[in-house]
């Protein structure tokens, strides 16, 4: 919209002069009890706020348009706005407007963005809003992402190849990189997990004196942050920003976690999501996930740390059974489980009120949570130290239960205190002298008034002397003049005012009594945000004593979380090690148990080891393939976060990676088929897997013709058990692939178990060691209630198509060289393209029908030069494909 500026109002060229430095944002104009949007802001904000537009006169001939929202419920609109992807730029009235001249000052006080939220309603109590930035350099990455609202800060250095991986374990709000092309490779991630891309990267965010100002030089170099590590520059980028943004220094980011990568578990976005660890699939929530089966935290700071042990699984042994050892711990003394849970229920969030505190939000209120909050720590203390337990040892000795602090607060704020810091009614009376006096004249004045009055009267003689009130003169001294030619008033008495029949005098006592009664109540108020202010710098000042002991509740309300699942789901402690054994007796899901009832749910062994590697897993759909595979990379994952498991015991081995491939839709903003995707996320597993890696395939082929999907998932499997020996449960329909545990001795068949009576089946739900006959996806038909026509015709074609089953298998196993054990009396050799030949030549077949193969001679060179054992199945896919289209062109 052009403008001419020439013609505007003071105030909206003010406006508009503030919104050429903030482009990028909507401006929000602070006009007395709202904050206004003009021009296009207004446009666009009533649209997306769904918000009436109006207008106002600007000196222009049309009306500028203009929408507002109210100053006291700002925090929901912010929050619409940043969801919606919007950056927002807050225009705050920086002088009292009662006593300006002329144009109110305003100013820009800070810029919200998805990584800068503060406000209360914005953020959510059980996760990190986490601002991530990502430095490349020449040969390494360097990530570093923080929470303002907790003081978090997490830095590492990474292999840039695993980039994508590390964003979608941190899953962070807002994110920024100093290589712009970037972006465009992760939108598809970040469509996903709800991540702003920032795209208005600054060399000034380089800057790496912002380090300097923060911490000491002594502590950067210790954690190896110095002379001009790639780590420097993702942590001034991710702190730049912060102090642009919100315009303050705070000191509730003070301390950086410097951790590696590899000593967590890499989980990549689609096994977060088929896994449903934090959300479900289909609604986004937390209900019906695992980390709503398992979090029975009872503070915010414990929830969010629940969240991040699940999204970053450990790899260290000791460290897990560090984690274990402690829940065993509290499980096992019902007494100190019960007592710690009540004392935790108590206990407010200290990480946010910290930050409230750091960026001068922090209201009255949040100081009687800080206290009552630290006046649990004691209990605590005193619970874990009855405990004889030397897993809690570390709990005794570091809790720290500022007394000084709890003292602080507890002599000086009001238990019932106003909200609003300039409302008074906030400071206790007894813990300021003049605030007391102030107090006193304001309740009492009249009683004041009297006490002087009596003394004066006393002081002169004058028994008609009295004290009166008007608003010209204020409190006034007034004496008859009868009265007056008896009196010797002294030098104290100044005449004011000449009656008929009195003289009315003031007194320097009386002018000071009338100024602190007249003005008691606002002096009262600016006392009291003044003394607020004292207490607020000096629990500033102690932030990080106080971000400690929320760090080590939060741990301590994990642990005590862990043991009350435990004994309330019948979970038992895993055996983790790095043995390579993968044993688990009566194995269940945690989630589908919790809908089931743990007493209707049917339990399954897992048993995997070096020589029991790729389990090929068949049966019907509906039976419980995808339960049993999902609930063992469950337990393995429950483990590794150092949680007790569903499962009568279990030997988990240490994993690198967990894999799933269980379903796929199709990626329409990429232009990818459903098949194009499974195959992408297929390479992806193949690509990355170690044979410390648990990979679950289901259904691996189903999204093209039969013949290629066997084809691929046959050539699947022997890749992975030839090239990876990843542990795999891999389920199939494909009945065609339970003849490879003839040939490998690591590959077993499994299937899930079913019970025929008469024309009904009853799923058993229970994996059985042999493979399945049939897949009875009729049956399930039946169950879905489609049409009995549809039902009978497709048992018809069924039937049909049995018939030929013998033709099927011998030419599968013709193509593939692999022939059932029992029909197999020769070695079986591998395939080629010259055995398929030698074979065709011997068989006997007239000459005038034998194909003359020489035009082909070109696309059979291409076939023989194909290297089978460096070439990827989605590569395989596409020679194929090419040669197909080679072929068609032949007449």
């Amino acid at each position: 919209m052009e403008i001419d500026k020439s013609k505007l109002s003071p105030m909206m060229k003010h406006y508009l002069d503030t919104k050429e430095e903030y482009k990028d944002c909507i401006l929000f104009y602070r006009l007395g009890d709202f904050y206004e949007m003009f021009f296009d802001d207004a446009l666009l904000a009533s649209k997306v706020l769904d918000i009436t537009l109006t207008g106002k006169a600007c000196g222009l001939e049309e009306r500028a348009p203009m929408c507002g929202v109210p100053y006291h419920s700002v925090s929901s609109y912010l929050t619409r706005l940043i969801q919606a992807g919007y950056k927002v730029a807050i225009g705050e009235q920086v002088e009292d407007p009662s006593t300006a001249k002329g144009l109110v000052k305003r100013e820009v006080v800070k810029v919200v963005t998805p990584g800068t939220l503060l406000e209360e309603d914005s953020l959510e109590n059980t996760s990190n809003n986490y601002l991530m930035a990502v430095y490349f350099g020449n040969d390494a990455a360097s990530i570093s992402y923080t929470d303002i609202s907790t003081g978090e800060l997490n830095t590492t250095m990474i292999d840039p190849k695993k980039v994508k991986d590390e964003i979608a374990k941190v899953g962070p709000k807002e994110l920024i990189t100093n290589r712009p092309e970037f972006l465009d490779s992760i939108r598809s991630l970040a469509a996903i997990a709800n991540i702003y891309l920032n795209e208005d990267f600054d060399k000034d965010l380089l800057d790496k004196n912002i380090l300097n100002d923060i911490f000491d030089r002594s502590y950067l170099e210790k954690n190896m942050i110095f002379n001009n590590h790639p780590m420097e520059s993702s942590l001034s980028i991710v702190l730049n920003y912060i102090r642009n943004t919100q315009m303050i220094s705070s000191n509730n980011i003070n301390r950086i976690n410097v951790y590696k990568s590899n000593d967590y578990m890499v989980l990549d976005l689609f096994t977060r999501v088929n896994l449903e660890l934090t959300k479900t699939i289909r609604s986004s929530n937390k209900k019906g996930s695992l980390l709503q089966v398992i979090d029975s935290t009872s503070t915010p700071m414990g929830a969010r740390m629940l969240r991040k042990f699940i999204e970053q699984p450990l790899m260290n042994v000791d460290l897990i059974n560090r984690r274990l050892d402690i829940t065993e711990a509290i499980l096992s003394d019902f007494n100190l489980r019960e007592n710690l849970r009540e004392s935790l229920e108590r206990i407010y969030d200290l990480e946010r009120i910290c930050a409230k505190v750091a960026y001068d939000k922090v209201n009255p209120k949040d100081l009687i949570n800080l206290k009552n909050s630290i006046a649990k720590l004691p209990e605590i203390v005193t619970t874990i130290a009855n405990s004889d337990s030397p897993a809690l040892d570390k709990f005794k000795s570091s809790i720290d239960c500022l007394y000084d602090i709890y003292r602080l607060i507890d002599e000086s704020i009001l238990e019932e205190p106003s909200q609003g810091l300039k409302d008074g009614n906030i400071i206790k009376s007894q813990y300021s002298k003049d605030l007391y006096e102030l107090r006193d004249i304001y309740n009492n004045g009249s009683s004041i008034i009297k006490d002087i009055e009596k003394r004066e009267k006393e002081r002169t003689g004058a028994k008609t002397l009295k004290i009166g009130y008007n608003k010209v003169f204020g409190y006034y001294i007034e004496i008859t003049k009868a009265a007056l030619v008896q009196l010797d008033l002294d030098d104290s008495y100044i005449r004011k005012q000449t009656l008929v029949n009195a003289e009315r005098f003031i007194t320097p006592e009386l002018k000071e009594v009338e100024d602190k009664i007249i003005n008691a109540e606002d002096k009262i108020k600016s006392l009291e945000y003044s003394i607020f202010k004292d207490i607020r710098n000096t629990i500033y000042d102690n932030i990080d004593r106080i971000q400690v002991v929320a760090n080590t509740i939060a741990e301590l309300d994990v642990y005590v979380s862990n043991a009350i699942i435990a004994n309330k789901n019948s979970y038992s402690r895993p055996y983790v090690s790095e043995s390579g054994q993968l044993e688990i007796i009566d194995g269940r899901h945690p989630v589908i148990e919790q809908i089931m009832g743990q007493e209707n749910f049917i339990a399954n062994k897992t048993s995997m080891n070096d020589n029991n590697k790729i389990h090929i897993i068949t049966g019907p759909n509906m039976s419980g393939k995808s339960t049993y595979m999902r609930q063992t990379a469950l337990i393995c994952l429950m483990a590794h976060i150092g949680s007790f498991v569903p499962a009568s015991s279990a030997r988990i081995p240490i994993l690198d990676r967990i894999f799933t491939r269980v379903g796929a839709s199709d990626d329409l903003s990429q232009g990818q088929s459903t098949f194009m995707v499974e195959m992408d996320e297929v390479s992806q597993i193949l690509k990355n897997a170690t044979k410390y890696s648990l990979i679950i395939l289901d259904e691996v082929g189903r999204g093209t013709s039969t013949y290629d999907g066997i084809s691929l998932a046959w050539s699947i499997v022997e890749y992975i058990h030839d090239r990876i020996g990843a542990k795999t449960l891999f389920a199939t329909h494909y009945h065609e692939l339970t003849d490879l545990e003839n040939t490998y001795d690591n590959i077993k068949n499994y299937s899930v178990d079913v019970k025929e009576e008469g024309d009904d089946i009853i799923f058993l739900r229970k994996i059985v060691d042999r493979a399945a006959d049939r897949s009875y996806g009729i049956y399930v038909a039946k169950l879905a209630k489609l049409p009995d026509d549809l039902i009978k015709r497709a048992d018809s074609i069924l039937k049909d198509l049995e018939k030929n089953h013998l033709n099927n298998s011998e030419s599968i196993s013709q193509a593939t060289g692999i022939y059932p054990k029992e029909e197999n009396e020769e070695e079986i050799r591998q395939l080629s393209f010259d055995f398929v030949l030698e074979r065709e030549s011997k068989k006997n077949i007239p000459m005038d029908e034998q194909i003359d193969l020489s035009p082909y001679k070109d696309i059979i060179s291409e076939i023989k030069n194909i290297d089978m054992m460096n070439t990827t199945p989605l590569q395989l896919m596409n020679i194929l494909y090419q040669l197909q289209d080679k072929a068609k062109k032949i007449k």
